[in-house]
């Protein structure tokens, strides 16, 4: 079945273009990875927790340690061990990105803290504590356990 088309060759459409033409033009940006700063290493590979960006500067000078931190105009990420996120409930609004994917950025934020050593990891407990201070939230270990 096609659809006759009005352009002056009287060009056939079919259900199948129309569909590969939609499903092309909904296509999700491809997803962009918060890469490592040149002479750093992540011997634990990699995640990322990321927060709209309100909550960026008052979760800096809670930290013991600042590993990378990325950051734009939406959100900032943190660079944080692989499988941080093992038997932890990150608090909204964070988002703990594996693999240190960003889904929604345009690219590739700047980098905004970087730190002295080799190493580009927050620890991720202070965080994790920093981020429920700033966001109200108890920490699960701290809620109560209903039988």
């Amino acid at each position: 079945m096609g659809v006759r088309g009005t352009s002056p060759g009287g060009r056939v459409i079919t259900m199948d273009t129309l569909i590969r033409t939609k499903r092309a033009l909904r296509s999700p940006r491809t997803p962009l990875h918060l890469p490592i700063p040149d002479g750093m290493t992540a011997p634990l590979g990699y995640d990322a927790v990321s927060v709209p960006a309100r909550f960026g500067p008052r979760v800096l000078p809670r930290l013991p340690r600042l590993g990378c931190v990325y950051a734009d105009a939406d959100h900032w990420w943190w660079l944080v061990p692989a499988d941080s996120d093992y038997a932890l409930e990150w608090p909204a609004p964070a988002h703990y990105a594996t693999g240190a994917v960003v889904l929604d950025a345009p690219c590739v934020p700047p980098l905004l803290h970087r730190p002295d050593d080799t190493l580009p990891y927050t620890p991720p407990i202070p965080l994790y504590l920093a981020l429920c201070q700033v966001t109200g939230t108890t920490p699960t270990w701290s809620r109560p356990i209903s039988a």
